[in-house]
């Protein structure tokens, strides 16, 4: 039996919105919206992906044990009603949770992430492994890829503020476990289950986004019945930092409309 994993939650409401990071962030990447949405009357919690901030590795380390640990999670939690926001590699997982348990996801927000991540025997995703994992092979830390990769995900509209707390958490990411979950993000693949989601789904897509593309995304939502797909202009993949203000209203937006409006 897996441990639970560590997050940060504040407010009290009778909806949860739990939020789950990409593959160099942790539970601080969402200190915006943690912040806004329990003002907004919600439990906002931000989970440290197994092998990040307080939270043990799990191993193997796949999207199923990932999707385990976010349901141990939603039950230690004991939420009634869960909304699941996931950015990038946390939009994966939160496909893999509601491919699996739907049962427990009330609402779904996908944000700068995609159905698939091509084959895992392809050329392609052995090159990405490799071309990321090469500075740290060379000999550098984390923090100095930050510094190198968190520039060529933003948009020109970013805030300052939100990359410096961007570069800072992947800064924090244990070397091992970026190795790790690279190895783990190429293997994803859930096109086939688009059309088995059946809860009110927002997609919200970062105009420059070269990780998870507009193009991409608005397919995605043309595949989910009861979907909103969203562009945000001028920004890149790093969307909830680069303008949490204008995220977050996007996202209370969806949360305060009645379900029948979203079917």
């Amino acid at each position: 039996m897996t441990s639970v994993p560590a997050f940060t939650a504040l407010g009290s409401g009778a909806t949860t919105v739990l939020m789950l990071h990409g593959i160099g962030g942790g539970h601080l990447a969402f200190a915006p919206q943690v912040e806004t949405f329990a003002s907004a009357g919600y439990r906002a919690v931000a989970w440290d992906m197994p092998g990040y901030g307080h939270s043990a590795p799990i191993e193997p380390y796949t999207f199923k044990g990932l999707a385990q640990s976010c349901v141990q999670l939603t039950e230690a939690l004991k939420c009634d009603s869960v909304v699941l926001l996931g950015h990038s590699m946390g939009g994966m997982v939160a496909q893999e949770v509601v491919a699996r348990r739907p049962e427990l996801v009330s609402r779904l927000i996908l944000c700068g992430t995609s159905s698939a991540f091509g084959k895992p025997d392809g050329e392609w995703q052995r090159n990405f492994v490799a071309s990321r994992t090469a500075p740290l092979d060379a000999g550098r830390s984390m923090a100095e890829l930050a510094e190198t990769l968190v520039p060529q995900m933003i948009g020109p509209g970013s805030l300052p503020e939100g990359v410096r707390l961007a570069t800072h958490c992947m800064g924090m990411v244990p070397a091992a476990t970026y190795r790790r979950a690279l190895e783990c993000i190429v293997t994803f693949d859930r096109r086939r289950n688009l059309g088995d989601i059946h809860v009110p789904t927002l997609l919200v897509a970062g105009e420059h986004d070269r990780n998870a593309p507009p193009a991409v995304m608005k397919k995605m939502a043309e595949e989910i019945a009861c979907s909103t797909y969203i562009e945000m202009k001028g920004i890149g993949h790093l969307q909830n930092l680069e303008a949490p203000d204008d995220f977050d209203g996007l996202v209370l937006n969806f949360l305060s409309l009645p379900n029948v409006l979203l079917h």
